[in-house]
């Protein structure tokens, strides 16, 4: 991110994580180190760092240390995958980084100006700190690279998509690519004969539909606000209402975006100054009315969306929820789902005490009788970018050719 980098530290012979952690406020007013190790150790601590490279620098400084380190020198480090939002149709799996690599990555930082420049500036950092490794980038962009062309147009003129590449990207790839998977394996079955829909419901969502293992169309697009009612963003709105908001409230360009992005969702929705699902879900049980109507609205559209995917793949064998609020709220997944189970309906039909039970755990929270399994499928982004890194980095001389 602009003023944070997040890592995590793994052995991929034996998969278990080393260490994680996140220098944050970078650039900011007291910056933080958080950090700890598979053995117990956690150090949270005030750092000085001014930009990427330091933050960097305080990185393998903790992983090297003699005390809580987890390698002795950076050499031990072999590899480094790097989370990279947009790669536009240019890129459409993980890659070795190369120059051209970097240029694409620059060019769509236009499509992508709060993600793809810090992105880059991790990438050159690691390649300054671990001139040994080799660098690898996972595009957020990928998975959905396999969207057919009719849905992801929109309805404006064509040379708008082929002169100014405006058309659905979608965002949240790596881990809807991941829960999917994840989810074949649970229940046995090969990813390829499946029709999934993933909703990765966090302070960002995004749902997919996911047939045959590869995405056929997601609710985030040209950018990450449209779709479901997010956290602090609005969603699906009428184009109009920016026209309306700028004549009628005079909001410049600016504040409009920041309307949007920042001061919507659930923010706005609930109006309580939180847009954390747990207050909201407090203040409701508490009888506010206002928090009462925003769960409501959250939950009809994801249930809008499970139903327009179900309709556009011909049918659902699996429903996915993952993220933090897909993870943790049976609330949510229950609203979710409410009245999608009648006789004539979609199939989908939850088990209440095995759903009150579901959460932080790969497992099944359909009743015996659905005719679709629904899953709660933990994500694991950096696990998911760790294994595209292995894949390439041991493939990388049959890729080359």
């Amino acid at each position: 991110g602009s003023s944070s980098v997040k890592f995590t530290a793994l052995d991929m012979q034996g998969n278990a994580e080393m260490a994680s952690g996140v220098v944050e406020r970078i650039g900011l007013d007291n910056p933080q180190l958080s950090y700890a190790n598979s053995r117990g150790n956690h150090i949270e601590r005030q750092v000085s760092v001014s930009d990427v490279r330091n933050a960097m620098g305080i990185i393998i400084e903790c992983l090297t240390n003699k005390e809580y380190g987890v390698v002795k020198i950076n050499q031990e480090i072999e590899a480094v995958g790097h989370r990279v939002v947009h790669g536009g149709e240019k890129i459409t799996e993980p890659v070795i980084v190369t120059d051209m690599i970097k240029s694409v990555i620059a060019e769509y930082g236009e499509l992508a100006p709060l993600h793809n420049p810090p992105n880059l500036k991790g990438i050159k950092a690691c390649e300054e700190i671990f001139p040994h490794a080799q660098q690898v980038a996972v595009f957020d962009t990928a998975f959905h690279t396999t969207i057919p062309e009719h849905a992801f147009l929109y309805g404006l003129p064509y040379s708008l998509y082929t002169q100014d590449r405006i058309r659905r990207y979608g965002f949240h790839g790596i881990s809807h690519k991941y829960v999917s998977r994840q989810a074949a394996g649970y229940i046995g079955q090969p990813i390829e004969k499946l029709k999934i829909i993933t909703c990765h419901l966090g302070n960002g969502c995004s749902i997919t539909a996911v047939d045959g293992g590869r995405s056929v169309d997601t609710s985030m697009g040209f950018t990450p606000l449209e779709g479901l009612i997010m956290g602090t963003r609005c969603g699906d709105i009428d184009p109009a209402i920016v026209f309306y908001l700028m004549e009628h409230k005079k909001l410049d360009n600016l504040q409009v975006s920041e309307l949007l992005l920042k001061h919507s969702g659930m923010l706005g929705l609930a109006n309580i100054g939180s847009n954390d699902l747990r207050d909201i879900i407090n203040a409701r049980d508490k009888g506010d009315p206002q928090a009462d109507i925003a769960l409501r609205a959250f939950a009809y559209r994801i249930k809008k969306y499970i139903g327009s995917y179900m309709a556009a793949m011909g049918g659902l064998d699996m429903l996915v929820f993952t993220a933090g609020i897909g993870e943790n709220s049976p609330l949510i997944r229950s609203m979710a789902c409410k009245e999608l189970d009648g006789q004539n309906a979609l199939g989908i039909m939850l088990d209440d005490e095995k759903n009150a039970d579901g959460n932080r755990k790969l497992c099944a929270i359909h009743h015996d009788t659905s005719r679709v399994k629904v899953l709660v499928v933990p994500t694991n982004e950096e696990y998911e970018i760790a294994n595209e890194t292995l894949h390439v980095v041991q493939n990388r001389d049959r890729i080359r050719t």
